[in-house]
Order: C-alpha cells, then structure tokens, then sequence
C-alpha cells in the first residue's frame, strides 16, 4: 500500500487517480504539481490532493513511494529529464498516457528500470480536476507495457496498485499497444473531430447544422469535446498507427460511396450488416 503518493498533472485523470487512491488506502497521502496553479487551487479546495505545487522540485520533501504521470504525453519528455536529475532513488514511477512505445523506451533511457508504462483505458469529454470521478477506474482495463528492462517487483507493485484501484490487467508490447489503441481510440477521436470540421464546412446560407442534431450525431461527436492540447500530443506522438488507421478508414468510407453511389442495394445491405455484426461484439 502506498503512502505517499505524487500525481504529476492534477486535471481530470490524475484528479480521479488521486480520488481512487485516498478511497482505497485511507492513510495514503497526495502531493499533487500541476503547472497551472489554479488547478492546484481547486484540487486542495475539493480535497482530492494534500499537498500541491507548480514547482516539480517541491515533491522531493514529501519523499513519494510513488509518481504518476498525468499530463498530456508531450509532456513525458521535460518531465521524465526533470525527475532523472532528483534524488530519488526509492520512487517508483509510472504514468496513465495513452501512447507507450517509443516514449517508453524514452523514459526509460531517463528513469531506469523503476519505470513502468500504464494505460488505464478509462476517461470521459470531460477536462478538469473539478470533474474528477472517484470510481472512474472500476470494472476498466488497465493495460501495462514491461519491456526487458523493467523492473518485476516495479511492475507487480504497479499491477497490484491498479488492481486494488478496481482494474483488470493486462500486459502488452510498448508498440503494440500503439497499433491497437491507434485504431479503436486515435483513429475514432480523429474521426469524430474531422465529421465536427465537416458539419462547420456544411453549413451554410445562414443555416447552423449544429441546431439541428439527432441522437446519434450526439453519441457519435460526444469525445470530439476532449481535450484538444491531449489530442494533440497524442496525434503526433502515435502518428504513424494513426494514419495508417485513418488511411483504413478513407478506403472503408471510399468503398461505401460506391456502394451508394452506384446504388448496389445487395452489396451495400451486406455492408451495413456486417458493420452491425461486429459492433454487436463489443461489450
């Protein structure tokens, strides 16, 4: 059980972290930073941190077993460099990004062994410490990216600490999860933040489209409300899978053009019950 916790990054993952964490282990203590200050404000006015500072160097008194990394994944890079020059030899230290692979490796090259890459796969639209949700990790996967270097007890410390948190573990390659998650996450994101820039090009003559949304348009743009400075960062940090996600995709929308276009009613049903097959899969 941990008892000095160090969230680096206090907005809405690091805050529901924070909240899962003083729910499970009721003698565990917060130190969170935040580079924004009136985050750090608003995380010790709703008592989801003890302690908080918008300067990293304020953690090494609190002498964290454990630092999480929360921020968006461009990041990783400034903060990994900063962390490697502390002494701070007992600290194990992960991080809830949604890219690993080569930032990984990377932080790995900065921290050693004791870093251990983690992907809660949980989250909402919402941004803001203030829309923190204590049981936001419950029931999710968390997927954790070891390479040859990690340390094990680091990493079965940081599976028991998910597992506690209400999580299913899993394990996966650094660059594989990149492929995985560029396709059903990136790729979607992108997706829902093109149709949105689509919608804004439709309207037109003094008609607002955006008056005028069904249901589905609603659930499908939900996530194009995310954080645009995280998106960004993960956009190009995983840029590779997700163009080949988004190339994918062109062909697949290509192919229902046609369908539509030449008006192949067998071929287009086929089409659409497929698509409905194997979103009937998903859980």
């Amino acid at each position: 059980m941990p008892k000095r916790v160090c969230v680096i990054g206090v907005g809405f993952m690091g805050g529901s972290f924070a909240l899962a964490l003083r729910e499970r282990y009721a003698d565990c203590k917060v130190f969170g930073f935040d580079i924004n200050p009136e985050a750090i404000s608003k995380a010790l006015y709703l008592k989801v941190i003890d302690e908080g500072s918008v300067h990293l160097e304020d953690l090494l008194p609190f002498e964290p077993e454990l630092i999480v990394l929360a921020t968006p994944v461009g990041a990783f890079k400034s903060i990994g460099k900063a962390l490697a020059s502390f002494d701070l030899p007992k600290s194990l230290i992960t991080d809830m990004g949604s890219v690993k692979g080569h930032l990984v490796y990377m932080m790995e090259e900065y921290l050693g062994e004791r870093f251990v890459g983690g992907h809660p796969i949980a989250g909402t639209e919402k941004s803001g410490v203030e829309n923190s949700v204590r049981d936001l990790f419950k029931g999710k996967k968390c997927i954790l990216t070891p390479t040859g270097r990690t340390s094990h007890q680091a990493k079965e410390k940081v599976k028991e600490l998910w597992t506690d948190l209400g999580c299913f573990v899993e394990e996966m390659d650094p660059y594989l999860h990149d492929y995985v998650f560029g396709a059903v996450s990136h790729m979607p994101h992108a997706v829902a933040f093109a149709l949105i820039d689509a919608i804004i090009k439709l309207s037109k003559d003094g008609v607002d489209l955006f008056e005028y949304p069904g249901g589905g348009f609603k659930d499908f743009t939900r996530i194009a409300m995310s954080d645009p400075i995280m998106w960004k960062d993960i956009f190009i940090e995983n840029r590779e899978n997700i163009i080949k996600a988004i190339d994918i995709f062109s062909e697949s929308l290509k192919r229902l053009r046609d369908l539509i276009i030449d008006a192949k009613t067998k071929e287009l049903t086929e089409y659409l019950r497929e698509a409905k097959k194997q979103r009937e899969r998903v859980k």
